[in-house]
């Protein structure tokens, strides 16, 4: 039976009840008996502490997990709220850049209770209005730019109030394989689910994703009904409409368009989750448990995704499937970054057998997986950090030590050492060693010319140099454990 929400023999979508509509009326989704309906009451007292704003999302979050269909009808209530609105304020980044307001978060603070209180007045009122982001763009690895979204700083406190609202329910429905901005869950999570289930797994092929332009397509109009199937408090529905019809400021040019979420804002990685999950998420599992033949794994984070699978046929069948689906949702593949490569324990061996190269490799995540060999000669799953991810790295840095050329030896060293020490924290994973000690020992060579420059006695001596480096820059280390260590650790 054909749905609104693509080719499915049930609908995943209620119907639309009125905003004070009964418990009957929001109930009753995928076959589903009624639910309880929403806690009508909090189980806290309206003027909250602010240890006690976690309680009242509690029973949200007790209802969300058991009724996969309960439509949830008042929750306004708990982002007006004035302990909700001063955890969101504090959970802002303090040197953020400013929106179209020009507020500061600061500033803000200043006279944080009497600004608070009025923002949740005119949020009970419905007289918040929304302030257009202003467009920047920040430089990708590949040397384009990358549009992101600046919001006003209300808007900002205002979604991340809503965000931590709307987590108590979805969070509950998102994906296990689903890993991108949800809370407890890191880009080194999504990495460990990709290593075991290359290694651990019967994959000889993965199809290596990536939806063109997703944050610049993605339909408001679908958005709008997916947050629906969950969401029956229509104000919160209509703040978050008034975020994506704001618009974009970019050189004094207003533009209002009906596709797409402005990247930078906090709302805007829940929303991208909601839809993939309606739209990739839930079709993939469901194609995963009745058309697969063989084994087969997911990994998505954001709108980055690996699939693997241990026939050919399946992943081609389900690569020609999604680009369906996708067409009916306004999205689609991009045609050069979307690949199928042979890639596993066997892929080596089924290869030279036909006389072709080496497995090809793909990007996920800041690394690049590549088909090697342990000392023994068995199947590793090596990672490496990104070649030109790297350089852009490196270059960043070295345009800084130029800015930084008369800066005193301990401004610079403290701030290499936060930078190296950032970076060996994320890419310090096993088999990445040779990347690491390549970073340190550019930075290295960079800083000795940057002191050799600025010397008016000449090159500096590698002796002080050595000690300068072991004085503040940490040496290469490996900071994750193997994920099948890790994994055993956790279960």
């Amino acid at each position: 039976m054909m749905n609104e929400f693509g080719k499915s023999d049930r609908p995943i979508v209620p119907e639309k009840s009125p905003n004070k509509a009964g418990s009957a009326a929001a109930e009753g989704t995928e076959g589903r008996g009624l639910a309880k309906g929403n806690p009508r009451q909090q189980n806290t007292l309206r003027t909250q502490r602010r240890g006690s704003v976690p309680s009242a999302l509690e029973r949200v979050r007790a209802v969300a997990r058991k009724d996969k269909g309960t439509r949830f009808t008042a929750l306004l209530h708990h982002v007006y709220d004035l302990d909700m609105l001063r955890w969101a304020y504090f959970q802002l980044k303090k040197d953020a850049a400013w929106g179209v307001d020009g507020e500061t978060w600061q500033h803000y603070g200043e006279s944080l209770d009497e600004r608070l209180q009025d923002l949740s007045h005119r949020l009970q009122r419905g007289a918040y209005r929304a302030r257009p982001v202003r467009r920047t763009y920040i430089p990708k690895a590949d040397g384009r730019q990358r549009p992101l979204g600046v919001t006003a700083l209300e808007d900002k406190l205002v979604q991340r109030a809503v965000v931590e609202v709307l987590n108590a329910v979805y969070e509950e429905d998102f994906a296990d394989f689903s890993y991108g901005f949800r809370p407890g869950r890191s880009q080194h999570d999504a990495l460990d689910r990709l290593y075991l289930g290359i290694t651990r797994g019967k994959v000889n092929w993965v199809l290596d994703l990536d939806i063109k332009a997703f944050f610049d397509s993605l339909s408001q109009s679908w958005l709008v009904k997916f947050l629906e199937h969950r969401i029956g408090d229509r104000r919160v529905v209509r703040l978050i409409q008034k975020w994506l019809r704001a618009g974009v400021l970019e050189a004094g040019k207003l533009t209002v368009s009906e596709e797409g979420t402005p990247q930078g804002g906090s709302a805007s990685p829940l929303l991208a989750n909601v839809y993939l999950h309606y739209v990739f998420d839930w079709w993939a599992a469901q194609w995963q448990r009745k058309q697969v033949r063989g084994d087969m794994f997911l990994v998505r984070y954001a709108d980055d995704i690996v699939v693997g699978f241990q026939a050919r046929a399946d992943a081609e069948r389900f690569w020609a499937e999604l680009q369906e689906r996708l067409a009916e949702f306004h999205l689609e593949l991009h045609p050069e970054k979307t690949r199928l490569l042979e890639f596993g324990r066997f892929a080596a061996q089924n290869r030279e057998q036909r006389g072709e190269g080496k497995p090809e490799t793909f990007h996920f995540l800041g690394f690049t997986h590549i088909c090697g060999k342990t000392r023994k000669g068995k199947f590793a799953l090596l990672r490496q950090t990104i070649r030109k991810r790297m350089q852009a790295k490196l270059q960043a840095i070295k345009h800084e030590l130029r800015r930084r050329l008369h800066d005193s030896v301990p401004e610079v060293g403290g701030w290499l050492r936060a930078v190296v020490r950032g970076h060996f924290g994320y890419y310090g994973v096993p088999t990445n060693s040779p990347a690491l000690r390549a970073f340190g020992y550019v930075i290295s060579r960079y800083w000795h010319r940057m002191l050799c420059r600025r010397s008016q006695r000449g090159p500096v001596p590698w002796e002080r140099m050595k000690r300068l480096l072991r004085r503040w820059l940490p040496p290469p280390r490996i900071c994750h454990p193997y994920p099948s260590c890790r994994a055993r650790v956790l279960t």
